[in-house]
């Protein structure tokens, strides 16, 4: 299975704010949908950056209400790791294991496409470990 399918099964499109929106206004959003990262993206439509909840966490505890009046820019993740609709549910779970996020943007023909989150691999992994089980299972009882 590829995030192509993934994202077959996702709501269209994503959230992304502008590198310029303070800090105060990607909290609004990320507690609003209730999400736990954001892509920054220019008007152009230039993937520039990746925003988590962790990132402003790890702000407020060193620079506290400092934080509020930064902007997305300042916090981001600059170049995030990308990958492509044809990256495997595997691949894509190794790369965010190894990189250490849950949030990997995919990106077709240098344009943002989407996003998947860990828990979306994972729930592809599932259904597709259920999906191998009951194939097994078919093919074992003698149901072919």
């Amino acid at each position: 299975m590829t995030l192509k399918a993934i994202l077959a099964n996702k709501a269209p499109g994503f959230l992304a704010v502008p590198p310029e929106m303070k800090i105060s206004g990607v909290i609004s959003v990320l507690a609003e949908k209730r999400i736990g990262a954001v892509l920054v993206v220019t008007t152009e439509g230039e993937l520039v950056g990746i925003l988590s909840e962790r990132d402003i966490v790890r702000y407020l505890a060193s620079r506290a209400a400092d934080t509020f009046a930064m902007t997305a820019a300042a916090l981001m993740t600059p170049h995030p790791t990308t990958a492509t609709p044809s990256t495997t549910v595997a691949q894509a779970m190794e790369i965010m294991t190894d990189g250490h996020f849950r949030h990997l943007p995919v990106v077709e023909n240098g344009r943002l496409i989407g996003v998947v989150s860990i828990g979306d691999v994972v729930k592809a992994r599932i259904d597709q470990s259920e999906h191998e089980v009951e194939s097994l299972r078919t093919y074992v009882g003698g149901k072919v």
